[in-house]
């Protein structure tokens, strides 16, 4: 029996389609008539359905009491899938409006209904609104569950802020757990930046237990000259690393007083430029305690700074030809001024010079030095 065209066109999903064509077509007045008509006749999925759209275009039209009202009939449909959407456009809604009461209570409906699209969202905006009144407890208990979820998206998202939460209570190998875990389900080739996020978290995460690891070895009477030494040196290394150069010279000092092992942690410090041959040169203390305080760059800065500034005045006064010098001089100062030429920075040197000349003199003035012979 073929059922009536006009029972047909008043069939609940009929009119759901219809409603949702003039939805989409931005008549918005008559996609709210037919969900209506579908909440007073459908069943149980259908009024989830219609009070859902209802609630979608009342907003769009600027009704939020109204499409609130609808979103918590769809809710009190229970439908698993529906009702979680209802619930989650609720949420959104009292977040939009800076309801955060409203909205934590709307996310834990969501979570009530277990939907497996709508959990991980809801789980991370809890986790969210706890950090921000404080409770970093709860706020970690959310990171979690939305980590367990495993979901793509969200569970990366959550494990970073748990981490960075975990790594300042000192606790980096449950960071590096939670991160584990995310970076399992993360899709690297799809989101490149969270996958960066994680991996710079994660190696955070490792270098704090390095640091821990490192810091547990203690000098005792018997330690081992080799061992110990070597943990005070990738301790002291390693910390600047996470921005602490004060711990970091405070290790080496604790170290380098230490009575019986103070020579072996002084010949790690200086493992990386100390003279084989144990000729003390003049500047390797200056190299040691700019090591030891972090300030090797503004130590090389100022060596190369006065290095530019002498250069300068040997090469423009060899440049002048030796008129007035006697020639010895005249020669030292030509060794003077080859003496960066073995040096890979040399070039650099002299073009320095080179172009401070051209910029007071003009762009013809010649380059001193000049071709010495058997340069070619």
């Amino acid at each position: 029996m073929t059922t009536p065209p006009e029972e047909t066109a008043a069939q609940p999903s009929t009119r759901l389609d219809e409603a949702r064509a003039h939805a989409e077509g931005g008549r918005l007045d008559d996609a709210a008539t037919l969900f209506r008509q579908v909440l007073e006749t459908g069943g149980t999925t259908e009024r989830a359905q219609a009070a859902l759209g209802l609630a979608v275009v009342l907003e769009s039209g600027g009704d939020l009491d109204g499409a609130r009202e609808a979103d918590r009939v769809a809710i009190g449909t229970k439908d698993p899938e529906y009702g979680a959407r209802a619930a989650y456009h609720l949420a959104l809604s009292w977040e939009r409006s800076g309801d955060r009461d409203r909205a934590r209570e709307a996310w834990h409906t969501v979570v009530d209904f277990a939907n497996p699209a709508y959990l991980p969202p809801a789980c991370l905006a809890l986790a969210q609104i706890a950090d921000e009144e404080g409770d970093a407890a709860q706020a970690c208990e959310w990171w979690e569950r939305a980590i367990a979820t495993r979901d793509p998206r969200y569970a990366p998202a959550a494990a970073h802020d748990l981490a960075l939460r975990l790594l300042d209570w000192g606790e980096p190998a449950r960071a590096q757990r939670a991160l584990d875990g995310a970076m399992e389900v993360l899709d690297r080739k799809r989101d490149r930046q969270a996958h960066a996020r994680l991996a710079v978290s994660l190696g955070i995460a490792h270098l704090e237990q390095a640091i821990a690891a490192f810091g547990s070895v203690t000098p005792t009477e018997d330690s081992d000259p080799e061992v110990v030494p070597l943990a005070i040196e990738l301790l002291a290394r390693t910390l600047p690393l996470r921005g602490r150069d004060e711990a970091a010279q405070e290790v080496w000092r604790r170290g380098l007083d230490d009575p019986a092992l103070g020579e072996h942690v002084r010949a790690r410090l200086r493992r990386t430029f100390a003279t084989d041959g144990g000729e003390h040169l003049w500047w390797e203390d200056d190299i040691e305690a700019a090591l030891r305080a972090g300030a090797l760059p503004l130590l090389t800065g100022e060596a190369f700074g006065a290095l530019d500034h002498m250069y300068a005045i040997a090469a423009m006064r060899h440049g002048e030809g030796p008129e007035g010098l006697p020639a010895e001089i005249y020669d030292l100062l030509g060794q003077l001024v080859r003496v960066p030429e073995d040096y890979a920075w040399g070039e650099a040197l002299k073009e320095s010079f080179a172009e401070r000349l051209r910029q007071v003199m003009g762009p013809d003035t010649p380059i001193p030095p000049p071709r010495w012979p058997g340069d070619e």
